[in-house]
């Protein structure tokens, strides 16, 4: 069983007999990677529901591998070996969630939302029917008190496992703002420290609303990303990178003094897959600044107007940023297209909708509601 909290539409990994692994919580791993403490541990555990003779071992990344062996293992260059092949493992899947590929972000975000949705519902009802436990319980009808007693600790020891799990599952799934942007410095640090290159960071609001894990890993990697891709740019000395949350969206800012020539097709498609934007305005010999606007929540399955009309969903997606008074250019480089691309989307579009222009287009969107 593989555990990482970075993968946060899937967390876990597993291989073996279902029978255990099926069985595995999150708080069971969460306890044995507190043993590990990064290294390796061997012992018995509770494992799958039930006291198991584990391995655990440790990465730097802070995730965490655990093989249930039917003996503890007598050869330790074995264990040894296995110990720096899962920090290979664990290094390559730190770097898949560093990237965020637009496909993975989709996906997270699905998992992630049915999980919470799951969860709550399921926590719910224990806690109703605990709180249900714990009423009956005390009442004046038992006269075992005794046995009360002991029943109503049980029951209260419960409830917290219960409210704890949910936390957990909370804490994996969102990531506090502040802690997101602490992240993100350490992992431009190195940039600072070997070259002649000032990065400028502005801190978001420490009271700001908790980020969804893959709306985190996606800020991180766009702007990791454009700092490179400027860095790369001569003349470029200082860089400057902001970070902001209203509440409804991650806003993120990042600016340079460099000439002014960048193509961000890329990372104009990360944020696109989580139903977000980017903006890039360059001006030569003035610097490029790079605007993202990535939702916090997922976008409304509510049926749009375009289902009706036998849109595309790409064709969809162009005429929400056409609506938006998006040009050509700027919706190509949001999604990540070629004007041309574009430009076929919306002759489509004008067929489909029964229009000849642009504006007409825009006001027969607005008047359906699409958003």
């Amino acid at each position: 069983m593989i555990f990482t909290e970075d993968c946060t539409g899937r967390p876990r990994k597993k291989a073996g007999d279902p029978a255990i692994t099926r069985h595995v919580t999150i708080a069971e791993m969460t306890a044995l990677r507190d043993r590990a403490a990064g290294g390796h541990w061997t012992g018995e555990a509770d494992f799958g529901g039930r006291p198991r003779l584990v391995t655990v071992l440790g990465a730097d990344t802070g995730a965490v591998l655990v093989l249930s062996v039917p003996e503890e293992p007598e050869d330790e260059d074995r264990v040894a070996w296995t110990r720096v092949l899962w920090s290979v493992a664990a290094a390559c899947i730190a770097r898949q969630v560093a990237e965020a590929a637009p496909d993975y972000l989709s996906e997270s975000r699905a998992a992630t939302s049915e999980r919470l949705r799951v969860t709550a519902e399921l926590t719910g009802r224990h806690v109703t029917d605990l709180e249900a436990l714990l009423a009956a319980l005390r009442t004046r009808d038992l006269d075992d008190t005794r046995a009360r007693a002991r029943a109503i600790d049980l029951a209260a020891d419960a409830l917290i496992r219960t409210r704890s799990g949910a936390d957990l599952v909370a804490l994996i799934a969102e990531e506090p703002v502040s802690r997101a942007f602490e992240r993100l410095k350490s992992d431009l640090r190195p940039l600072t420290r070997y070259e002649a290159l000032q990065v400028q960071f502005i801190e978001p609001p420490a009271d700001g609303r908790a980020l969804p894990g893959e709306v985190a890993h996606a800020g991180r990697a766009i702007v990791r990303s454009a700092v490179l891709l400027m860095r790369e740019q001569e003349e470029v000395t200082r860089i400057r990178v902001q970070w902001d949350c209203d509440g409804t969206n991650l806003l993120v800012s990042v600016r340079d003094d460099g000439p002014g020539r960048m193509d961000l097709r890329q990372l104009a498609a990360r944020a696109t897959a989580l139903g977000g934007d980017l903006d890039l305005e360059s001006v030569d010999n003035w610097g490029s600044r790079v605007e993202v606007r990535i939702p916090l929540d997922p976008p409304d399955t509510a049926e749009q107007p375009t289902g009706s009309w036998g849109l595309a969903p790409r064709e969809a997606e162009v005429l929400r940023l056409l609506t938006a008074g998006r040009r050509n250019r700027q919706i190509a480089t949001q999604l990540g297209i070629s004007e041309n691309t574009v430009k076929f989307h919306t002759s489509q579009i004008y067929q489909k909708l029964g229009v000849t222009s642009r504006a007409a287009a825009a006001a027969l969107a607005t008047e359906a509601g699409l958003r």
